[in-house]
């Protein structure tokens, strides 16, 4: 049962603390979404082009990995009631930042604003590596001459990307890109099905060879394990847009349970067709002849290209806002912060155009901060647990070794796997 005895506590230095009355009372919103859409979006949250990685990941240690995967799906589950919690304090919370200043102040809700924004730049860089990886696998022998000069390979297949995303990037309404942007679990869904379909009559079987354990590769596991549960700073939105907010562990619960099935499947499913042969990406060990196959492939390649212009929305316009203030030429500002922006990301791309490694260091960084720290510190500020011992906060405080390790070891595993890759 969960504990709300902190709503009232007095270490919430604001003047919109939420009484327990206040807080029965705004349980339930008639215009909000219901039970089945919240679930939706919530699954929708967590499950994102990290889930290519994971029979990699579980390559690179072993059947055994499998159970830290669990470990963090049920951490990762913890913390997004912790910040439900923090949510409960203060009627006036709307976003992951409200939080993060509410527990320690403006300058705090700064430094949140830019982690957000630079987990969003590393995954739009992943989101082209991934296409231009996809379309040098569909295309291995496309080469363009210029005036003698021969381009191809995948930083060309990078930068053919880079021009086809160009015109979405430059979009400010993006009601029509949401809706294709709200498929992604189902597109998620569907590449993994046909991944099972391929193992199963596409040729390729279930013959992989597999190790039980391989100690060397944990650090780079548990950071791309971490990586696919990026989706804490949404959780804030789906709560306050619920019609009966008393449903949202139940929510969050099924979510988290949906999603670690889907995550085993692909994990077990790729490491038992291709075992320690498995790429970075599972889709690149596809055959292209297969219809199963094809259709992964193909499904792949259509996520970046919706993706991109919504995960970069938000950067552009933190970059914006700033920029508006000092110009009044707003038009030109906007396109030439995302033509800025889309140039930057497809440089990095081609520069390290690592997805595994890229993936890596998000989670082991931008993820671990947002998803297990920050909302384990928040909690425990707003809220005073750390005051007392309790059960509670033994399990936090785990939470948060967790965490600190696993960025840690994660970090230094991931950017020397880089360094040793460039």
């Amino acid at each position: 049962m969960e504990n709300q005895s902190f709503l009232n506590t007095p270490l919430i230095h604001t003047p919109h603390l939420k009484t327990d009355v206040e807080s029965r009372l705004q349980c339930t919103d008639t215009t909000g979404t219901g039970f089945i859409r919240s679930c939706y979006i919530a699954i929708s949250a967590f499950l994102g082009i990290g889930i290519l990685t994971l029979p990699y990941a579980v390559a690179r240690s072993g059947w055994l990995a499998l159970i830290l995967l669990a470990i963090t799906a049920y951490m990762s589950f913890c913390t997004a009631i912790l910040l439900k919690r923090c949510m409960q304090a203060d009627p006036y919370i709307r976003s992951y930042q409200d939080i993060a200043e509410l527990a320690f102040g403006k300058e705090f809700r700064l430094i949140v604003h830019v982690l957000m924004n630079m987990e969003l730049y590393l995954v739009a860089v992943g989101l082209l590596i991934i296409e231009g990886d996809t379309l040098h696998k569909l295309f291995p022998n496309f080469v363009v001459n210029l005036g003698g000069l021969r381009l191809g390979g995948e930083l060309f297949s990078v930068v053919v990307t880079a021009l086809v995303i160009l015109p979405s990037a430059l979009l400010t309404d993006l009601g029509v890109l949401s809706y294709v942007f709200a498929m992604g679990a189902a597109a998620i869904i569907i590449i993994v099905v046909s991944i099972l379909f391929t193992g199963v009559s596409g040729g390729v079987g279930f013959d992989g060879k597999s190790q039980l354990l391989i100690t060397g590769g944990f650090p780079t596991s548990i950071a791309l394990f971490i990586a696919c549960f990026g989706g804490h700073p949404v959780i804030p939105t789906v709560y306050i847009s619920m019609k009966n907010k008393h449903q949202f562990t139940m929510v969050m619960l099924i979510s988290f349970l949906f999603n670690n099935v889907i995550y085993i499947s692909i994990a077990v499913v790729g490491y038992l067709m291709y075992g320690s042969d498995v790429q970075s990406q599972i889709t690149l060990n596809l055959p292209t002849r297969e219809l199963s196959s094809k259709l992964a492939i193909y499904t792949t390649l259509a996520i970046p290209v919706c993706r991109y212009a919504l995960v970069m929305t938000p950067v552009a316009s933190s970059i914006e806002t700033g920029l508006m203030n000092k110009n009044g030429d707003k038009r030109s500002i906007r396109l030439l912060t995302r033509i800025a922006l889309l140039i930057s990301v497809a440089v990095t791309a081609c520069i390290f155009p690592y997805f595994e490694s890229l993936m890596a260091v998000v989670g082991s960084i931008c993820v671990v901060l947002a998803s297990f720290l920050l909302p384990c510190c928040c909690y425990l500020k707003i809220s005073g647990t750390y005051r007392k011992w309790s059960y509670e906060l033994v399990g936090i405080i785990w939470i948060i070794i967790f965490g600190t390790v696993a960025g840690v070891v994660g970090t230094y595993a991931s950017i020397s796997d880089l360094v040793g890759k460039m």
